[in-house]
């Protein structure tokens, strides 16, 4: 049986939500109390959900809370995770794990010095959906892959979020948004990134707010919107990658990669499910690999939802990363969404926005391990 961790939640923002539902999927762990630096965010979640509302320092100072869940702001994920570390408890954050690859660096150094574990999102390549296209690569279906593309473009924020500013700091923009998504599935699939380079630009100097009391007004934009990038992987493989929040709509598919013996189409790195497309000959029929059965893969989206990345039938299972890191803490084993996997992936980031906003090519750092498969079996030791 598993143990049943009592869970701290930092941050009372919009993926809350998101996270208390996967307490009805994962069954080992319980979110007892939160806390958020507006303390009538806190008061309010609490109310909701029936947990204690604390102060941040109350919930660090907790023996009865062992891992803090950090869904502040992108830009805060550093300072907060530091002080849960120092604190002495492990902690699970949102995507990224910092928004500066030093400061990422730091926290790693810091898990490892205090013997804690560090999780971090995305979790979305454990679901069915990546996991089916990472079966099927490593069977060599369609051979050694040496290139490939992949997309995320859509509007922008402001359409939908009542506070859409911080997309569009100069620590914000679609790489640090979007780029963990896209990153890790391609790691997870290829291995290490070695080099980038890149170009960027920006559409629009003012945004306008679709959304909340500032509807219809406008807000200044500090960062470029559109990043164009070609990785590089130590596999040999070269990816070209479109980040944007500067489209209106596209047809093209979320990414595609290309091997010696066919190609693959791979589903939205965002969610978890979604079919695997394979053709193995020239101007072939796609081959359809479904994923609704598995596991993570099975549609648990059923209506309309307020998210953008919430479609109606599809499969979402965020905090599945939370759930195995648990479960590795339990087993004394290295867990997937590691401070390792998510320090590389940082250090594409910055390397990609460094290398766009330059012009010149960028070596990334460091290198990690390609993530273990998540096979079903392991899966369901930790559903309910």
């Amino acid at each position: 049986m598993n143990k049943i961790f009592k869970v701290g939640l930092i941050g009372c923002g919009h993926i809350a939500e998101t996270y208390f539902r996967g307490q009805q999927y994962f069954n080992n762990f319980k979110i007892i109390a939160c806390a958020d630096i507006n303390q009538k965010a806190s008061d309010k979640c609490a109310k909701l959900y029936n947990i204690k509302s604390k102060t941040v320092s109350e919930i660090l100072k907790d023996n009865e809370i062992e891992v803090i869940l950090n869904l502040t702001i992108p830009q805060s994920h550093y300072s907060v995770s530091k002080k849960v570390l120092t604190s002495g408890k492990h902690v699970y954050s949102e995507k990224p794990l910092a928004t500066y690859f030093a400061k990422g660096k730091e926290l790693v150094s810091l898990a490892k010095k205090n013997k804690l574990y560090l999780g971090n999102a995305p979790d979305t390549f454990l679901g069915g959906g990546i996991q089916k296209a990472r079966e099927l690569i490593d069977s060599d279906l369609i051979g050694e892959i040496k290139l490939g593309n992949a997309i995320f473009a859509f509007p922008g924020v402001e359409s939908f979020h009542p506070k859409p500013e911080s997309w569009y700091k100069k620590e914000g923009g679609p790489v640090i948004d979007m780029g963990p998504y896209f990153f890790t599935t391609l790691v997870n699939l290829l291995g290490p990134a070695k080099q980038v380079q890149g170009r960027t630009l920006t559409a629009f100097k003012k945004r306008i707010y679709g959304a909340g009391p500032k509807k219809n007004k406008s807000f200044k934009v500090e960062t470029p919107t559109t990043y164009l990038a070609t990785i590089q992987f130590h596999s040999g493989a070269i990816i070209q990658v479109t980040l944007s929040f500067d489209v209106i709509n596209h047809q093209r598919n979320h990414m595609e990669l290309y091997g010696t013996k066919g190609s693959i189409i791979v589903p939205d790195p965002n969610m978890f499910g979604g079919s695997v497309f394979i053709s193995v000959t020239e101007g072939g029929k796609w081959g359809e690999h479904k994923t609704d059965k598995m596991h993570l893969g099975k549609i648990n989206i059923t209506s309309s939802s307020g998210r953008s990345n919430e479609a109606a039938t599809n499969a979402n299972y965020r905090s599945v990363g939370l759930s195995e890191m648990l479960y590795s803490i339990q087993k004394n084993k290295k867990h997937r969404c590691s401070g390792d996997l998510s320090l590389h992936v940082l250090d594409i980031i910055e390397s990609t926005m460094r290398a766009a906003n330059s012009g010149i090519p960028q070596k990334i750092q460091t290198k990690c391990d390609r993530p273990k498969k998540f096979t079903e079996e392991e899966v369901k030791k930790i559903l309910i």
